[in-house]
């Protein structure tokens, strides 16, 4: 095990009607003049973005709305926030909606104190001192957003769809999560926000670090929860438990916990990063695409931890059966697993058509350089062989 540092100071208020306590909860964090970020109309038309206007009211706390962010955020909108909160003497930051809508926010946020051009962090240029402090209203559970100190923004000009991690200044300071906001989603959100959380585990499960057992046994308790609920919501999607625990995996998923003490690998991230940038596609149907192919092609080359995931998560049993044989059914229990959620695993069927490998491995390369992941440490030559096997 690796030396670590786990720091998660967000307050998570978690449960039925827990939305009435927005006001108070900024007023207790120290806002008064709030920027209310917030994605499609379906938080104004279910009536939570009023029962949370009408609770900063109540509190005495000023507001001035961004709204209509939309899915893979863009540098527009994050500028735009900025000149928005800067305006109006905003000192506070609240997104109400999904990771989009947090990322955005946080954007917003280190941007704000900042002289220079926000996209200075996300490219590397600069790393931030300090941020507007963020709260969110969660309302699709997926991205875990509301726990990390992780945005991913994508830049228009050239695509580049990057992440950044700056867990002491960008963990929320609180997130609201009742269960009962996700049950109006659609089941394709829903489909998306599993595999997105999944693949949050995945990321940190996949490592070559020693003696990580409990982490590891955390990890795949969690993947094996999530599993077992989305199969519950796929047939009761008012099932209020399984939503319930859902959403509190999401978090569990991208808080950091299930990477402590390990190295991680975040090679599916990357991937599938190039794939919404350029096709603006949903980035949790992209990962269901691109996490078995990328399993698939270091089981080949790795396969130690596939063959763990493969038993103990996916339930494959080992018993006369060669490491690869047990390797290659977890990752095609996986597949079908995506398949009953009614996502798919190929990318011609995620795009529409015929995806531009070239244009993908270019545009990675120049995002991200020679070199991907640390499980099994990946070439460009590897990555666009990984986008050829999710053909």
């Amino acid at each position: 095990m690796e030396n670590f540092v786990f720091y998660s100071p967000t307050e998570f208020v978690f449960g039925r009607d827990t939305q009435v306590q927005t006001g108070p909860l900024v007023k207790r964090y120290g806002g008064t003049t709030v920027l209310l970020v917030s994605g499609g109309g379906s938080v104004e038309r279910s009536g939570l973005l009023g029962q949370v206007r009408e609770s900063l009211s109540q509190s005495g706390i000023k507001y001035v709305e961004q709204k209509g962010i939309a899915p893979n955020p863009t540098d527009d909108r994050v500028y735009e926030g900025i000149d928005l909160a800067r305006d109006h003497g905003v000192d506070f930051v609240l997104a109400v909606g999904g990771g989009s809508v947090i990322d955005s926010a946080k954007a917003v946020a280190i941007g704000v104190p900042y002289a220079g051009d926000f996209w200075d962090f996300y490219c590397g240029k600069a790393q931030p001192e300090r941020a507007l402090p963020v709260g969110v209203v969660l309302t699709i559970p997926a991205a875990g957003s509301e726990g990390s100190g992780n945005s991913v923004i994508t830049k228009l000009d050239g695509k580049h769809k990057i992440s950044v991690r700056y867990p002491m200044i960008l963990r929320p300071r609180f997130a609201v999560m009742n269960p009962e906001l996700t049950m109006s989603l659609p089941w394709f959100q829903t489909a998306c926000g599993v595999a997105d959380m999944l693949c949050h585990i995945y990321e940190r499960y996949f490592s070559n670090t020693p003696a990580t057992d409990l982490t590891d046994s955390i990890a795949e308790a969690i993947m094996r929860d999530v599993m077992d609920n989305a199969l519950t919501l796929k047939e009761m999607p008012d099932d209020y438990d399984a939503r319930a625990s859902i959403m509190w995996a999401s978090t569990l998923a991208h808080n950091g916990l299930c990477g402590t003490g390990k190295q991680e690998d975040w090679s599916s991230h990357r991937l599938e990063h190039e794939i919404s940038a350029w096709y603006n596609v949903a980035h949790g149907a992209g990962l269901a695409v691109m996490t078995p192919a990328w399993m698939q092609y270091v089981a080949e080359r790795n396969p130690g931890k596939v063959m763990q995931f493969a038993v103990n998560v996916m339930g494959i049993s080992p018993d006369g059966k060669t490491e690869a044989e047990v390797c290659r059914l977890g990752i095609e229990s996986l597949r079908g697993f995506y398949h009953t959620l009614g996502l798919t695993t190929s990318l011609r069927e995620l795009i529409g058509g015929e995806p531009d490998l070239d244009l993908l491995t270019e545009s990675l390369r120049g995002n991200m350089g020679d070199t991907l992941g640390f499980y099994v440490p990946l070439s460009m030559a590897d990555c666009r062989k990984i986008y050829e096997a999710a053909l």
